[in-house]
């Protein structure tokens, strides 16, 4: 049984710096393709960031240079996947999502439907 949860979540003020963490746990494949997603009030759930098997990573044009995604493979279906957040705008403020079970090939880590397993977010407050 698949369960991912995140936290970490919080209200800043702009420039301020939040990091998201994401416990997987049941997740006993090859972890192929995890990612953070955002949803802000009454918007689409959009792709911010991803993480691929290999080790490589994807962001979103808006969080390039500030945020940062990571992954802390403890051990095989235990993980914790995290988001490094600095200087962040009002603009970044949304429901946070941790996915896993995806597609990272190209610009398919951004699409919603190819993630499988999802938690319930966090919210990201900045002001």
């Amino acid at each position: 049984h698949v369960q991912l949860v995140e936290s970490g979540g919080g209200s800043v003020q702009t420039g301020g710096t939040l990091r998201l963490s994401c416990s997987v746990s049941g997740y006993a494949e090859n972890w192929w393709c995890m990612g953070w997603f955002r949803q802000a009030p009454g918007k689409e759930r959009v792709g911010v960031a991803a993480f691929d098997a290999d080790g490589t990573t994807s962001y979103a044009h808006s969080v390039q240079g500030r945020f940062t995604i990571s992954l802390d493979k403890a051990k095989e279906g235990n993980s914790t996947l995290y988001l490094q957040m600095d200087n962040l705008k009002p603009e970044d403020t949304a429901r946070y999502y941790c996915a896993a079970h995806g597609v990272c090939t190209g610009d398919n880590w951004k699409v919603v439907k190819y993630f499988t397993y999802w938690g319930k977010g966090t919210q990201v407050t900045v002001s």
